[in-house]
């Protein structure tokens, strides 16, 4: 299979070129720049998403796209870097999908990062991909970008939006960014630590991608969350076994607030997603609950 990726220096796209460069895949990668860590072989064309369409021969020949690329959203929101945040999802997207509608044949499949941020902070209520969308900047956000994908469909190209929860590794993401104060011994849960967090294991978000890839019954969002979402309090006191530390300095939500802003909100949502989809498509999770994924990340091979 002829597949064009984006975002293959970020820590999905890092992981999912090796996997697919592993599965033999025939991969050309689009990017500001080649990274060095890229597996041989791989074809490189340089494309920045927020400036243009990228060169069509980069397209040509794919028969499955997948879009990764995207400005950070971890970090403290600005009015420039939610601008930047917007176009480089936004606008990069259309853009590549204006490209992709050039091509005749198109491309057979798109596949297009999403966020859980669309569905909003939601209590305890259960989402899945039928739920409706939320109202804050990021849930407002999703919803345009998952807009910009959706183009593709009236084009006969598949379209798959991977709605990603926190996604769980020792070599980066979100996870990668709270190890300090836990091995310090200052972790401990955020404000009341009643917001549900949907994560997953690095393996099982690269394995629901390939599945995707693959499995032509899957069409639309697509949650890639485990089954299983816990409270912050879990989250956290799980976490802190694994280290083998304790976690008893609460960070309450004021300061969380004064400590990144806006991006508060979305450290704060709560969101309990199931991944109803890849299920029902038979996508067998590695990762079901969290002490294992955990034991696996810090103790297995």
């Amino acid at each position: 299979m002829r597949i064009t990726l984006t975002g293959a220096t970020g820590f999905l796209g890092s992981r999912l070129a090796s996997a697919l460069a592993a599965h033999g895949q025939e991969l050309t990668v689009l990017g500001r720049r080649r990274s060095p860590a890229l597996p041989s072989g791989v074809r490189f064309t340089s494309w920045d998403s927020t400036a243009g369409e990228p060169p069509l021969e980069s397209l040509a020949a794919a028969d499955v796209v997948i879009h990764l690329a995207g400005e950070p959203i971890a970090r403290r929101w600005t009015a420039e870097i939610k601008r930047r945040i917007r176009s480089s999802r936004v606008d990069g997207t259309s853009s590549l999908v204006r490209a992709m509608a050039k091509l005749s044949p198109p491309p057979k499949t798109l596949l297009s990062a999403s966020a859980i941020g669309y569905y909003g902070s939601r209590g305890d209520e259960v989402l899945t991909e039928d739920s409706s969308p939320g109202q804050d900047f990021l849930a407002e956000l999703t919803q345009d970008w998952e807009a910009a994908a959706d183009a593709a469909a009236q084009y006969g190209i598949r379209v798959v939006k991977l709605r990603t929860g926190i996604v769980l590794a020792r070599e980066g993401g979100a996870l990668a960014q709270m190890l300090l104060p836990f091995r310090l011994g200052l972790g401990g849960r955020l404000a009341s630590g009643e917001h549900w967090m949907s994560w997953i294991h690095l393996d099982d978000a690269i394995g629901l991608m390939l599945f995707a890839l693959n499995s032509e019954r899957v069409r639309g969002p697509m949650n890639v969350t485990a089954p299983n979402p816990v409270r912050n309090e879990e989250f956290t006191r799980e976490l802190a076994r694994a280290l083998h530390r304790p976690a008893v300095f609460p960070l309450p939500a004021i300061g969380v607030r004064v400590m990144f802003g806006e991006m508060a909100d979305f450290i704060l949502a709560s969101q309990r997603v199931q991944p109803r989809v890849a299920e029902a498509a038979g996508y067998r999770f590695r990762f079901r609950e969290l002490r294992g994924a955990l034991e696996q990340i810090f103790s297995g091979p």
